[in-house]
């Protein structure tokens, strides 16, 4: 869906979902999933339908606290909500 969106009379440039995340490679991220947990780490590989590799991984609390070191992980593209880089 990349492409200009009109927003008010004006137009936005919008990334598509893909490219965002390729952006985003070896950086650090929050993805947070439809169950509501969250998890930061460094982004090292995805593929087409957004499936994530992340290494260095922890799941943090809502307010950002580790609660668990994980490591490396696959998170599944499907399970996704949204992904914050930084």
């Amino acid at each position: 869906m990349a492409g200009k969106v009109e927003i008010k009379g004006e137009k936005a440039k919008v990334e598509s979902p893909t490219k965002y995340i390729k952006n985003a490679l070896n950086t650090q991220v929050l993805v947070r999933l439809k169950d509501g947990s969250q998890f930061v780490g460094k982004l090292i590989n995805y593929d087409s339908v957004m499936n994530l590799i992340l290494v260095e991984s922890k799941e943090v609390d809502q307010n950002g606290n580790p609660q668990v070191n994980l490591g490396k992980v696959l998170i599944r593209g499907s399970n996704i909500i949204f992904v914050k880089v930084g």
